[in-house]
């Protein structure tokens, strides 16, 4: 049986629920409007739908190996498009426009996570996987960095932060304030501080563990995915622990109509926990 353990009051005990095992590996969780979470399966090039209403449905074929994903205020989903290192905005439709595919001629490493601010710019880590849906075999960019693409239509895409070694997981506070960066390979967690321009400054380690990816909750606590959820406080202190039972679990997300139950993606499967806070993604 899957257990949840936690000196803190955030949910319930032994409420893991296993939603569907179906997949080949779940990836990107993303919540709209209403609630419904948007999940990748990776390797089956699809974007998937679990609804309020319980129904899990196939939103996307040929979905670009799409691996993390958000939803911008506008109601577009936007998604790290791995199949050619892009990004894309997926209307409700499922129509895509191609928001980024370069950077000064180069293709980026690949980008995999991602997180849209209020004003409709778009934050996303660049980390080098080696995919064996790629030609190359090698990265054409130096460095794996963090981005930041502006909004407007001339708007250009600029490093914000290079004192990284391999970001993946990366989520903003709701004031917009501050942006969490999980290093993957230094197993470490960043935070930085927006400035007015959307530029990133003064990088403070809040937690020593990396994460594939990472959501936060109205407390401001932190869920970092990878063995399991590990949640910390926003102090850095490890205040609970989700057992996963999977090989790996890469993301998380809140959703559900008052986004208070914990989407879990892991492995082959997907997960669901109620939970007694509220996410603010």
């Amino acid at each position: 049986m899957n257990t949840v353990k936690t000196n803190a009051q955030l949910y319930r005990q032994d409420s893991l629920k296993l939603i569907s095992r179906q997949f080949a590996f779940t990836e990107g969780p993303a919540v709209n409007a209403e609630g419904d979470i948007f999940f990748t399966d990776q390797p089956n090039n699809q974007i998937w739908k679990y609804g309020t209403d319980g129904k899990l449905s196939l939103f996307k074929d040929h979905a670009g190996r799409a691996n993390g994903m958000y939803f911008a205020r506008n109601g577009q989903l936007l998604v790290c498009a791995d199949e050619h290192n892009e990004l894309w905005s997926v209307s409700k439709n499922g129509k895509v426009k191609v928001l980024l595919e370069n950077v000064d001629g180069k293709k980026l490493n690949g980008p995999n996570d991602l997180w849209a601010d209020s004003k409709g710019g778009i934050y996303f880590t660049d980390p080098y996987y080696q995919r064996d849906y790629w030609l190359r075999q090698h990265a054409e960019i130096e460095g794996q960095k963090v981005y930041y693409l502006p909004p407007g239509k001339s708007a250009k895409v600029r490093v914000v932060a290079e004192d990284v070694t391999k970001p993946n997981g990366i989520v903003g506070t709701p004031d917009g304030k501050f942006l969490y960066v999980a290093d993957i390979q230094r197993n470490k967690t960043y935070r930085y501080a927006i400035d007015a321009g959307g530029n990133l400054t003064e990088q403070k380690q809040v937690v020593s563990q990396g994460a594939d990816g990472i959501t936060i909750d109205e407390k401001g606590n932190l869920y970092l995915a990878g063995n399991g959820v590990s949640i910390y406080n926003p102090e850095g202190k490890l205040i609970g622990h989700i057992e996963v039972k999977e090989p790996w679990t890469s993301n998380v997300c809140f959703g559900g109509k008052n986004r208070n139950q914990l989407f879990i993606t892991a492995s082959k499967a997907i997960y669901l926990i109620p939970m007694l806070v509220k996410g603010v993604e």
